[in-house]
């Protein structure tokens, strides 16, 4: 009888994580491909098509500090790849020790090849056109489209490349940027999470997938969802505001997946604008509150959070954003799940042996 039991609660179990796969499927979460090919033909712009010489190309031109004003910053200085894709730092420091005027810190560029807006405001839509923007900023890197192309051509190398790639007199702040984009297009990281969505019912932990089925019937997934989970559309921050001087809020059943009225209590601190300290003054897309939704994988390593860096702890910016994203106040057990599902998001950068084709 016993044994009967535990193969009936075996099959049960495998139902219960297939369903729970397939139904992350269906609501938009998918794995990062296992090889370039696939890579490419998700993420390759028809305005600069990769190639393996450009992606090459482009990762001299990343760790390349000539590329600023005083030869000391790179795309890397700001971009560590090795520690989640950014700084850790609050705010973004760069040419003369100068910190950004926002107070806005540095986004991840790990997994940005699936982005549909980048910076904090969602301005720029591509790679290319990103790069444009923190190589010429007086507190970023400094510097000049003209002057990037003279310290470019000062490497003969360089020019042997360019001129592989782009033809003759192809030394320019467009090709220079796009070779950059290129290359960033590579940088993305697969988990344990992706092999579970493959079919690997035993790569996340009961307590991951408790997390992640949580993640999807909160509505968490509404605004995290793709391949890198997250940078995909732009969204209103807080969503509950703030500066409410009633707060309602609501708890969440798991078992019947709705909401149930759980308080009202008064809020004096009417008048900040967020739930943490307002430092920059920085308001999102056109001073309206309209963020781009960050990338959630590789979280963990990406502290501190949100735009200006005010949060440090991953627990704290999960109770935040249930809060005033979702109107919910999330139990002890529910943020242990979700902490644990985003955790098993931290991943590798792919390696995808381009250097030997």
């Amino acid at each position: 009888m016993k044994k009967v039991l535990f193969i009936s609660l075996a099959v049960v179990f495998v139902y219960a994580t297939q369903n729970l796969r397939q139904k992350a499927l269906d609501k938009g979460l998918r794995p990062i491909p296992k090889d370039f090919a696939t890579l490419k033909s998700e993420v390759d712009d028809k305005y600069n098509p990769l190639s393996i010489d450009k992606i090459k190309l482009g990762e001299e031109l990343f760790f390349d500090k000539n590329l600023s004003l005083d030869r000391t910053i790179s795309c890397a200085s700001c971009h560590d790849i090795k520690n989640g894709g950014e700084d850790g730092k609050p705010t973004a420091i760069g040419y003369k020790k100068r910190a950004n005027p926002s107070h806005l810190n540095s986004p991840t560029v790990l997994n940005t090849a699936y982005s549909k807006h980048l910076f904090w405001d969602g301005r720029a839509k591509s790679l290319r056109d990103q790069a444009k923007g923190p190589t010429q900023a007086t507190f970023e890197m400094a510097s000049t489209p003209e002057l990037i192309e003279s310290r470019v051509k000062e490497n003969p190398k360089y020019s042997r490349e360019f001129e592989n790639i782009y033809g003759e007199d192809a030394i320019t702040f467009d090709n220079i940027t796009k070779a950059i984009a290129a290359y960033e297009k590579t940088l993305v990281t697969r988990s344990r999470y992706d092999e579970f969505l493959e079919g690997d019912e035993n790569a996340l932990t009961q307590e991951e997938k408790r997390g992640l089925n949580l993640f999807i019937d909160m509505g968490c997934k509404a605004c995290h969802f793709g391949p890198a989970i997250g940078g995909q559309k732009i969204q209103k921050f807080p969503l509950r505001e703030y500066n409410s001087i009633i707060d309602l809020t609501t708890t969440f059943d798991e078992k019947t997946h709705q909401r149930h009225f759980s308080q009202m209590h008064f809020n004096f601190e009417m008048y900040h604008l967020f739930p943490f300290k307002n430092i920059g003054g920085f308001l999102g897309k056109n001073g309206t509150r309209y963020f781009r939704v960050p990338i959630l994988r590789n979280i963990s390593k990406t502290a501190p959070y949100f735009h200006n860096g005010s949060v440090k702890e991953l627990r704290e910016a999960i109770q935040i954003m249930g809060k005033y994203q979702l109107g919910l106040d999330l139990t002890k057990e529910q943020l242990d799940a979700l902490e644990a599902f985003l955790k098993s998001l931290d991943g590798e950068i792919v390696d995808y042996n381009l250097t030997k084709k």
